[in-house]
């Protein structure tokens, strides 16, 4: 293990995503969210080759045991994307950030009824101010007493949170699949398997981007892939509970992406709510690193 390479590798996949997000965001205003999909998993394919192909794993890299698994978690994950993307284009940045925060949580809520883990008081607690955090952040937007509850922003926010819950189990689905395929395996599929999806949304409103938004939806593209294997290597070099923490660093990048490129600055209730969500995360990585501890310790105290 490498904790500091981890740890430096998922800063920068969550830097990567956050330039992508912004990329996505300021193209939302021209390219619908199936387009937009299009793009970002189609030119992340070339990214994820050429690293299956450094690490010399390309003959092995594509063969797969379970190709309609891979098809299912294709489209749980491309209809994560695709509700994202549409909340980029009608809430700022940072609410967008803040809330997708809900899916681990809520993935805690998905391994106990469809893994059977056993979940104990501290994630129960965790869990339950998560989803307050979540509220926070949700409830203005969605509020009847708001002056328009239908407004576009009240519609991205539910977008954004119902993405949230496929996100959540997309991931429980995925720790079943890694038990039999390789992470770049998964990952090439999935971008693959959208890229195929995303184009049944041609016929309702695809634009003919122009010289400047093309390079925008490809280096969106590009970036995702990067992202992605950097974050699949982050968990290669350090364990989860060591890199895990650092997913909320991403709401500091959020709010000056949104800033300086965007003019968004957050309310109050967003960094409540953000504040509230990862704590939440944080008990819930802290009780993951203390059960592991406890087992490892299990472990050591049998007889051999």
């Amino acid at each position: 293990m490498q904790p500091l390479k981890g740890i430096a590798l998922k800063l920068v996949s969550l830097s990567v995503f956050i330039a992508m997000a912004s990329l996505i965001k300021a193209a939302s205003e021209t390219v619908p969210p199936g387009q937009a999909v299009f793009f970002r998993s189609l030119f992340a394919i070339p990214v994820i080759v050429l690293v299956l192909g450094w690490q010399g794993n390309l003959r092995t890299g594509f063969r797969t045991k379970r190709p309609w698994a891979h098809l299912f978690r294709g489209v749980m994950g491309t209809t994560t994307m695709a509700l994202g993307f549409a909340g980029l284009a009608r809430l700022p940045l940072p609410e967008v950030t803040a809330i997708g925060y809900a899916a681990p949580v809520l993935m805690v809520i998905f391994a106990a009824l469809f893994l059977r883990e056993t979940v104990r008081l501290v994630r129960l607690g965790a869990v339950a101010l998560g989803l307050a955090g979540v509220m926070v952040v949700v409830w203005p937007r969605l509020s009847l007493l708001s002056e328009d509850p239908g407004s576009a922003a009240g519609i991205g926010a539910i977008l954004v949170l119902t993405g949230a819950v496929t996100a959540a189990l997309t991931q429980v689905y995925v720790r079943t699949l890694v038990r039999v395929e390789a992470a770049p395996t998964i990952v090439f599929y999935f971008s693959v398997t959208a890229t195929l999806l995303s184009l049944l949304t041609a016929p309702f409103g695809w634009v003919w981007p122009g010289p400047q938004l093309m390079v925008m939806l490809v280096a969106a593209g590009v970036l995702g892939g990067i992202g992605q294997m950097c974050l699949t290597m982050a968990y290669q070099y350090a364990d989860v509970s060591v890199v895990a923490p650092f997913e909320y660093s991403s709401i500091l990048l959020a709010i000056a992406s949104g800033y300086f490129f965007f003019s968004e600055v957050p309310t109050l209730q967003t960094l409540l709510g953000a504040a509230l969500v990862t704590l939440a995360g944080l008990l819930i990585v802290w009780r993951e690193h203390q059960l592991g501890l406890k087992r490892g310790q299990a472990r050591a105290q049998m007889p051999r």
